[in-house]
């Protein structure tokens, strides 16, 4: 089968950085799905696990965690789809990814791709969803029914990929107040599309800008963008008793004392965690994505595809990492077919 991978960790201006590969095609057991491959998105995640290293791969490794496309064969142990189902969904970070044509995956993380959308628009969703459903409802607590409605949410990093599903969660199915971070007119105009109440610029101090947009604290922070840049203004920005959830690995500690003198509540969130280590409840970004396509059915949620960069290919892919290194990318960049 066709397969885009690499051997060795390379800058992406090298052409050897992604090969076109020809691979056997995997056969499935288990709970596994076999699937066949329509459409890629490309994350962060890619570029990261791609990024320059003294290390050498014996056999291609393929990247690639956002999927959609048509199950193809199951394992014995499969419960949940069948062949000819279409389906979309984001993988495991310890398992080789989608950028192939044939592709496993354990059916408990695997969502029914939604009815109204075409794979590529629905490629664009897995990753980014569960990561922002992760991190709003269960990292923060944020309540689904409209428990906290009128409560006040900063999601920095709004115009990317996780920030700009997250707004749609928070406005649409949480009814939160949205602020969310944009530095151009490009990217006020996305999160202002999506349902930000307001946005301030993650250039820029937050306290004085919130405090102009009448919010001088918020309940809730999701950091979607350089948690080394912007955790020493959280303790400031916070509202007693609040939740911080960042999506971005620090390179150095960050202090947590500030923060006890308002009892807020630091968390983490990767959504790669539930499938690595196999938890008890790795069945909900089944759940939670099949929830998801119900509400994109709905029209409560929309797709936020934004390039399309063609086929399934090295070149295409290495396109991608260059323009998500680059830090201006709006929304998601998909890849179709091969």
């Amino acid at each position: 089968m066709k397969a885009v991978g690499l051997l060795r960790y390379l800058p992406i201006d090298d052409p050897e950085s992604l090969i076109d590969v020809d691979l056997p095609k995997p056969v499935p057991s288990g709970r596994d799905l076999l699937v066949e491959v329509k459409a890629v998105s490309v994350n962060p995640v890619d570029t990261k696990q791609r990024a320059p290293k003294d290390q050498v791969e014996t056999a291609p490794k393929v990247l690639g965690w956002d999927v959609a496309g048509v199950v193809k064969g199951t394992g014995k142990e499969v419960t949940l789809f069948k062949p000819g189902d279409e389906v979309y969904y984001a993988g495991s970070i310890v398992r080789p990814g989608g950028n192939c044509e044939f592709h496993l995956v354990d059916e408990r993380i695997v969502g029914r791709k939604p009815k109204n959308l075409g794979f590529a628009e629905a490629a664009a969703l897995p990753l980014t969803t569960i990561t922002a459903w992760e991190a709003m409802f269960d990292r923060m607590g944020v309540s689904k029914t409209g428990r906290n409605a009128g409560r006040s949410l900063l999601v920095i990093g709004g115009a990317g990929g996780v920030g700009s599903i997250a707004i749609q969660l928070a406005k649409k199915i949480a009814r939160l107040k949205v602020i969310a971070t944009a530095s151009r007119v490009q990217t006020a105009k996305w999160v202002t599309e999506l349902g930000a109440d307001a946005f301030v610029d993650h250039a820029k101090d937050f306290a004085p800008q919130l405090k102009s947009a009448g919010t001088p604290e918020v309940d809730y922070i999701l950091c979607c963008n350089s948690t080394d840049q912007h955790f020493p203004q959280f303790a400031q920005i916070i509202a007693p008793q609040g939740k911080i959830c960042t999506i971005v690995r620090t390179m150095k500690p960050v202090d947590l004392a500030p923060l006890m003198v308002k009892s807020a509540t630091f968390a983490w969130e990767l959504m790669f965690t539930r499938s690595t280590y196999q938890t008890p409840d790795m069945i909900a970004q089944h759940e939670l994505l099949n929830e998801t396509a119900a509400l994109v059915e709905a029209g409560t949620l929309r797709t936020t595809l934004t390039t399309h960069l063609g086929k399934i290919n090295a070149a295409n892919l290495r396109r991608a990492h260059k323009m998500l290194e680059e830090g201006h990318t709006v929304g998601k960049i998909v890849l179709e077919g091969f």
